[in-house]
């Protein structure tokens, strides 16, 4: 059995000697460090370079049938991991130091484990649930793939795209949790079963899509884990604050969303049903989610199915997309002139400043007087 902690000693005394100051982080994570190391395991070792000639101590390379990767992670990497920006976190949290460079090398890298020990924070929630929110974006394209590709029927396809929607999966219920894992390939599950937010058919799912050789049933299992995931995301995001602030979110889009309304009412006017068409859906629901952003203070996500339309109704706005008619275009263009009134008063309402003027007078004596 190879001496791995034998082979990282020659490394490092080799960069004392002829890198003492191009590397500033040496450090062994995995298996080695958590006592489960088998004959067959590698030493999952890596370093932080502090300059460019450092990274010539990288090396990729197999004594006696056991591969080592000495491989480097910049510190902007290494500040990406702990902010979770990258899900390797445990790689920075939970790897044991065999050399440092300097104090200030030891205590940059003590401070991204301190940042670390503060994902589970409050204040780290809405970012977190964010993250969670975009790595299920790929899910939905994962699925989508699986859904119109001439190979979906094939058992080895269906599995390969299936294992990237899990992996990412378990990405986003580790930022759901605000956690990392400790342990990867084939041991998500065990860590996964731990986490209190999950969905409630995990187990049942990943039964299907790992053991089933049917197609059909590995695209529906995969299907219904990703809206299990989207649902728990929707409650943890309404579980959150509400920071109501039309002043913040709706400061000056009253005087550029006329544009777009103006625009409407001459397609109206004129007869341009195409032009009509992508502006009077563009228009609702660019105010819809606007609305909701000053209601709640974060813009709709992935997790919202539609939900961001209920404040558009719920205020009366005229409903412009269903007025769409090729053959009459007067009620969607008096609905335009509604929406105008309607918005501009609601906003006036709610304490928003508009820069309105009669005429270009009287808007450079505001101009001029802003200085």
């Amino acid at each position: 059995m190879v001496d791995v902690f034998a082979v990282a000693d020659i490394i490092v005394k080799h960069i004392r000697t002829h890198y003492p100051q191009d590397v500033a982080i040496v450090g062994y994570y995995g298996s080695y460090l958590q006592g489960r190391a088998t004959e067959r395991s590698d030493l999952d070792f890596f370093f932080i370079p502090a300059t460019a000639r450092g990274r010539q101590v990288e090396c990729q390379f197999i004594i006696d049938g056991i591969s080592f990767d000495f491989w480097p992670i910049g510190w902007e990497r290494a500040e990406g991991m702990a902010a979770s920006e990258e899900w390797n976190t445990t790689i920075i949290a939970d790897c044991e130091l065999l050399y440092v460079r300097s104090e200030d090398d030891l205590a940059r890298f003590m401070g991204l484990r301190e940042t670390i020990s503060n994902m589970g924070s409050e204040s780290r929630a809405p970012d977190l649930i964010g993250k969670a929110e975009s790595v299920l974006k790929d899910c939905l394209a994962g699925m989508a793939k699986m859904r119109l590709a001439e190979s979906s029927k094939e058992l080895s396809y269906c599995r390969t795209q299936a294992y990237e929607i899990v992996t990412d999966i378990f990405k986003s219920l580790g930022f759901l949790n605000q956690t990392y894992y400790k342990r990867m390939w084939g041991h998500y599950r065990e860590q996964v079963r731990n986490l209190p937010i999950k969905p409630d058919q995990l187990d049942h799912y990943l039964d299907t899509i790992m053991f089933s050789v049917t197609p059909s049933e590995i695209m529906s299992a995969c299907e219904k884990l990703i809206a299990d995931t989207l649902g728990l995301i929707s409650e943890r995001q309404s579980s959150q604050v509400e920071t109501r602030s039309y002043k913040r979110w709706m400061k000056g889009y009253f005087e550029e969303e006329l544009g777009m309304m103006n625009k409407l009412l001459t397609a109206c006017e004129k007869g341009h049903y195409e032009t009509a068409f992508f502006v009077a859906i563009r228009l609702q629901d660019g105010i819809a989610r606007t609305l909701y952003a000053a209601e709640k203070g974060r813009w709709p996500g992935i997790a919202d199915l539609g939900e961001h339309r209920e404040l558009y109704v719920r205020y009366g706005y005229p409903d412009l997309v269903a007025l769409l008619d090729q053959t009459d275009f007067e009620p969607l263009r008096l609905a335009v002139l509604q929406l105008i009134e309607k918005l501009e008063n609601h906003l006036k309402a709610e304490g928003v400043p508009l820069n309105r003027f009669g005429s270009v007078a009287e808007f450079e004596s505001f101009y001029i007087s802003r200085a």
